[in-house]
Parts: structure tokens; C-alpha cells; sequence
């Protein structure tokens, strides 16, 4: 993810929205195997913070030319990944993922954790001047 790269002109060529947008996309298929009257609590919950993610980094990546604002923005995602992992955590201790599911998305979330860190600590390469 190098941010002078010349491949990346929208916040859709970054590695880490397309791999969060491939994780909301699997949590989503697996939430649909959850019972029915957690549609409006656990179900709703997990969506909502997955799909945040990716829409707090195209939100950061459209105020690059306010690096506080773009900062702001980019410490949200990681806030949403954080809320979707303890959603994973109570999904599964309620039987509703597999214990042989759950390591490939933590592996996954772990991955966009990861890049949001490197942002963060690095925000400043990616802002316009």
C-alpha cells in the first residue's frame, strides 16, 4: 500500500478498503444463517460495523486535504473493525459461527487492522498538499 503509487487514484484501488469490502461481503453471506430474532440485534449490529469500515476509509480518503479530519476519519474505520470483532466474538460464543470459520476472518480483520495502523501512524504520505 504505497500511497505514492500511481495506481491509486480513489479510495477504491486501496489494498486495505478492498479487503475490508471482501470481509463485509463474508460476514454478510455467514449473518445470513443466524436465527431470526437476532435480526435486529447482533445481525443488524455486525453488518452495520463491517460495512463502516470501508465507508469511514472512503469518507478519509475524500478529506485528504484535512489531515486532522482525514485522521479522524481513518481512527473511525479502525473503531468499526474493533466493534465487528467483539460482534464476531459474541456470534460465536452464541454458536452461531463455527469455531472453524472464525480464524479466517480474524486472520482478515487482523490483515485491515494492520494497514489502518500503518495509515494512521503514516496519514500525513497520504494527504494532498
Amino acid at each position: 500500500m504505497n500511497p505514492s503509487n500511481a495506481n491509486i487514484k480513489t479510495f477504491r484501488d486501496l489494498d486495505v478498503y478492498q479487503l475490508g469490502f471482501g470481509l463485509q461481503h463474508s460476514l454478510f453471506v455467514l449473518s445470513r444463517r443466524w436465527p431470526r430474532e437476532e435480526a435486529y440485534s447482533l445481525t443488524d449490529q455486525a453488518r452495520r460495523s463491517s460495512r463502516s469500515i470501508g465507508a469511514n476509509l472512503a469518507e478519509a480518503w475524500g478529506k485528504r486535504r484535512y489531515p486532522a479530519h482525514f485522521l479522524s476519519k481513518l481512527t473511525d474505520a479502525d473503531g468499526e473493525l474493533q466493534e465487528t470483532l467483539h460482534w464476531l466474538s459474541s456470534a460465536t460464543d452464541c454458536g452461531y459461527i463455527d469455531a472453524a470459520e472464525l480464524p479466517e476472518l480474524e486472520h482478515g480483520y487482523a490483515r485491515v487492522g494492520k494497514m489502518l495502523g500503518s495509515m494512521i501512524a503514516h496519514h500525513e504520505k497520504f494527504c494532498v498538499h
